[in-house]
């Protein structure tokens, strides 16, 4: 049996992205103190990601709740206050020896999840969930670069796809005619 082969079609779709400079956006960052030795190094790498994309210091609010599991409602609360384009949620949670750290970690991601779909706010996941001390250290400097970082750039990126998009909305939305009584 020969197999059918077809010619691949070219598509011509528009391909929408998120710019990699900060310019003039704002940037909330929820830190969690609760392992503070890796929250502390997440921070600072995504404060110089921010800074290296052409943020400004004024331009970035830094609010400390005490564990992940408390980073959701700052998140959402900061959000809400219109003075950010995007919060990025800083937290470390490792694994103990009780279930704690499932219950943690899960409604940590399904907060944070919940605060960005219920204010149109981009929130970035920088919370490591891992197994170990060593992998934490890892993802907060050491081996895997720094997981702060990279969610500065992703927290620059969504802010300017989210701003993108807002826009072409605006311009594209269909007038509603109001309905006579």
């Amino acid at each position: 049996m020969t197999p059918v082969v077809s010619k691949a079609k070219t598509i011509h779709a528009r391909d929408t992205r998120g710019s990699a400079a900060a310019g003039k956006l704002r940037f909330g960052i929820v830190v969690a103190r609760f392992n503070s030795f890796i929250t502390e190094r997440l921070l600072t790498g995504a404060l110089d990601a921010l800074r290296a994309a052409g943020a400004a210091d004024s331009a970035i609010e830094i609010v400390r709740v005490p564990g992940s599991f408390e980073i959701p409602l700052a998140a959402k609360k900061l959000a809400e206050t219109g003075r950010t384009d995007a919060v990025i949620a800083i937290g470390c949670v490792i694994r103990g020896e009780t279930s704690h750290y499932d219950y943690v970690a899960s409604e940590a991601a399904r907060g944070l999840q919940l605060a960005q779909m219920d204010t149109g706010i981009p929130v970035i996941f920088c919370v490591l969930t891992c197994e170990t001390l060593e992998q934490a250290i890892d993802r907060a400097g050491l081996k895997s670069g720094n997981k702060g970082q990279e969610a500065a750039l992703a927290a620059v990126e969504m802010a300017n796809l989210s701003s993108g998009l807002r826009a072409a909305r605006a311009v594209t939305a269909p007038r509603r005619r109001k309905r006579r009584s």
